[in-house]
């Protein structure tokens, strides 16, 4: 009854769909935040330097004073009048000295204008809504101080826009005022600031420059600072000063109207949508930041502790230890189980491979689990007494596996899968670590047949540089958390032990040495019992394969999680091996479309150059790391030229696969069975020599 209940718990089960929308809505918004936040911090339009003055300022202009009103051709001038002083600050608020400048006036009941960056203004509400409230003047120093002279028109519109909305959203008013950033003296709007000022006026501006610099303060002046130390000692001076009166705003000492109004109802709300927005983007760099470092520290340093214990593994296996003892040869009889459901194309070339072994004494066991096609009656024609053939009705692989088992005579049973092809010493290299008696299972080495396009070879460098490698790891840390469902061998009574193999997860062969590690056995790792195993040659038959795998490792991750909690090997495997799974294959995936987005996001405003250094020193790393992987299980190096173009797609393609998982996980939804297109090219390179690296003993 639970068999046929988990049977009927897949059949049923769709796959979510939901988490797509909402992945879809999130990484644009994402990367919206983050072009604000570039274009605002960086400033693309290129608008950062003047242009020479070609033309001077009307004389109108320049010989009056530094408050320029424009009405048409009409120029209006004012200035302070005698004795009379206006403070004025430029960019900001900055969290420093603001404050610091605010309370240096507040002593002495002066009063000043702050011509704010709208960009500054989102990152410091509190500032600005500080500033107004102790009587200053606010005036706008554009959004993120661009040249208007040298900026498009669009930009200049939407400089001045921004900034209004992000005082409205902040202090709940418009502001009438401008200072354009890099003037000084009214001399200094000339050429392209001159027509930037005739297009602010005309909206309503009203243009504040500053007193020429020998301008005596008791004749009435404008004064004009940044925001910084050399403002505050400035200040400070001039506001000793015995020969000035008041110091006041600018809009006082013109004679104009107040510089702010209040804005509009719908304004603040599009200015505190700006504002939000602007904080979003500021945290989403400033936290990215620190992921991508730790993420790229984690990246090398997985990379490097891939080599160091993969260089461990071949000393290991070539060093002779004084002392140690000398295992025997295992010759025991084996029994090999081969679950099949509608492998025709593949099924005579594996059994064939199985019985061209060089191991004396196999029995074969062909489950038939239900086909629909040729399976089992091709299983039943190879005309040879070491095949069975056992037919089924469909129950899926792990229900197949138990009837094999079921039916084994031998104490070792030899697991693989019906689209695999061996190497003649294959299962006899395979079973030779069970001499130890602390091994319970053993790990085959797993090679793509099928690798002649690119998918396949995308494929091909994964197992090589990815499972074959973390699999030496593994071995050297006791830890290993997969024994593959192509190739792997197990003690009978280990597995019995267990209870067979578990129809709870979809990942059976990773729920099974689980198990096996939190019985008290040992999983190792046998390098030279090689099989081909054909792989899938589409993208879609790619998704269905590794989100199968994927979601069923989350779910025996999830069934044996208490083996962080345990003593002795479970202890070690579930400290090691869980957490090393969790990290580096759910964790770090699952940031990587976010990584993706900044990295597009460095290029775009943080220089195309550092951010192309940081990629390709990082491909680098990996393709060394890589080749080193190929040199170790014999594979020819010219393959690497794949590897640059995986990052492109497959590896969007195998975190899109973990997100799915881990979505459908944390819903409960169940997956249905799901099987792989066959072929029936695992063979393609079958036969070939394979030259190990092995590296000099001490």
């Amino acid at each position: 009854m639970r068999r046929r209940s988990n049977r009927a718990r897949h059949a049923q089960s769709r796959d979510p769909r939901g988490h797509w929308l909402l992945l879809i809505l999130i990484l644009p918004l994402a990367f919206g935040a983050l072009l604000f936040e570039g274009w605002t911090t960086h400033e693309v339009d290129a608008a950062k330097t003047r242009r020479d003055c070609t033309t001077p300022v009307p004389s109108a202009v320049d010989k009056g004073g530094p408050v320029v009103r424009l009405n048409g051709d009409k120029v209006k001038s004012a200035g302070m009048p005698a004795r009379n002083v206006a403070l004025t600050y430029d960019g900001g608020p900055d969290p420093v000295w603001t404050p610091r400048l605010l309370d240096l006036l507040r002593k002495h009941h002066a009063k000043a204008t702050f011509f704010l960056r709208g960009a500054e203004a989102a990152q410091h509400p509190d500032l600005v809504r500080r500033i107004q409230a102790e009587g200053h003047d606010i005036g706008s120093n554009t959004y993120t101080g661009a040249v208007m002279g040298s900026a498009s028109d669009f930009r200049a519109g939407l400089e001045l826009e921004l900034t209004q909305k992000v005082l409205a959203g902040t202090a709940g008013i418009q502001t009438n005022l401008l200072r354009l950033p890099q003037t000084t003296a009214v001399d200094t709007m000339c050429g392209g600031e001159w027509k930037a000022a005739q297009r602010a006026g005309a909206d309503g501006y009203t243009l504040v420059a500053a007193d020429r610099w020998f301008r005596k303060p008791s004749q009435g002046v404008i004064r004009q600072f940044s925001q910084n130390d050399v403002a505050y000692s400035d200040t400070k001076k001039l506001l000793k000063n015995p020969r000035i009166d008041k110091f006041t705003t600018v809009t006082w000492g013109a004679g104009l109207p107040a510089a702010d109004a209040p804005a509009p109802v719908h304004e603040r709300w599009l200015g505190k949508a700006l504002v939000w927005i602007k904080a979003l983007g500021h945290a989403f760099v400033s936290g990215m930041a620190w992921v991508l470092g730790i993420a790229g520290g984690l990246g090398v340093l997985r990379l490097a502790s891939l080599v160091f214990f993969a260089r461990a593994h071949v000393r290991r296996l070539v060093r002779f230890r004084p002392g140690s003892p000398r295992l025997r040869e295992v010759v025991d009889p084996v029994t090999v189980l081969v679950p099949a459901y509608n492998e025709a194309a593949g099924i005579e070339s594996t059994v064939r491979s199985l019985l061209a072994s060089t191991h004396p004494y196999l029995q074969i066991i062909v489950i038939d689990d239900g086909s629909t096609d040729d399976t089992a009656d091709i299983a039943t024609w190879i005309d040879d007494p070491r095949v069975e053939v056992i037919r089924q009705p469909n129950s899926g692989k792990a229900a197949a596996l138990n009837t094999g088992l079921a039916h084994a005579r031998c104490d070792i049973v030899v697991m693989v899968d019906a689209d695999t092809v061996f190497e003649p010493d294959a299962i006899y290299q395979l079973v030779q670590p069970l001499a130890h008696p602390a091994v319970g299972a053993v790990s085959g080495n797993t090679k793509v047949g099928n690798r002649r396009r690119l998918l396949g070879r995308w494929q091909h460098l994964e197992y090589v540089f990815g499972f074959n490698l973390d699999r030496r790891m593994f071995e050297v840390l006791e830890c290993m958390p997969t024994v593959p469902g192509a190739i792997g061998a197990f003690r009978r009574d280990a597995l019995m032990g267990v209870g067979g193999v578990s129809e709870e997860t979809l990942a059976e062969d990773t729920d099974l040495t689980m198990a096996l590690w939190r019985a008290g056995w040992r999983v190792v790792y046998e390098e030279s019992a090689i099989a081909w195993t054909e792989v899938p040659t589409s993208l879609s038959q790619l998704w269905r394969q590794r989100y199968r795998w994927c979601y069923g490792t989350l779910q025996a991750m999830w069934k044996h999680r208490r083996a962080v909690v345990e003593m002795g090997p479970a202890g070690r495997f579930g400290r090691r091996g869980l957490s090393y799974l969790m990290l580096f294959q759910v964790a770090l995936p699952l940031l990587a479309p976010i990584v993706d987005v900044f990295a597009l996001y460095g290029a775009l405003f943080q220089g195309p150059v550092l951010a192309a250094g940081v990629w390709v020193g990082f491909l680098a790393l990996q393709l060394a790391c890589a080749g080193y992987a190929l040199k170790l299980d014999g594979e020819p190096v010219r393959t690497l030229w794949a590897m640059p173009f995986q990052l492109f797609v497959y590896r969007q393609l195998m975190y899109l696969v973990v997100i799915q998982s881990v979505v459908a996980f944390l819903l409960g939804t169940r997956l249905k069975w799901q099987r792989m297109h066959r072929s029936g090219t695992a063979a393609q390179h079958i036969g070939q020599p394979v030259a190990y690296e092995s590296l000099p003993s001490r």
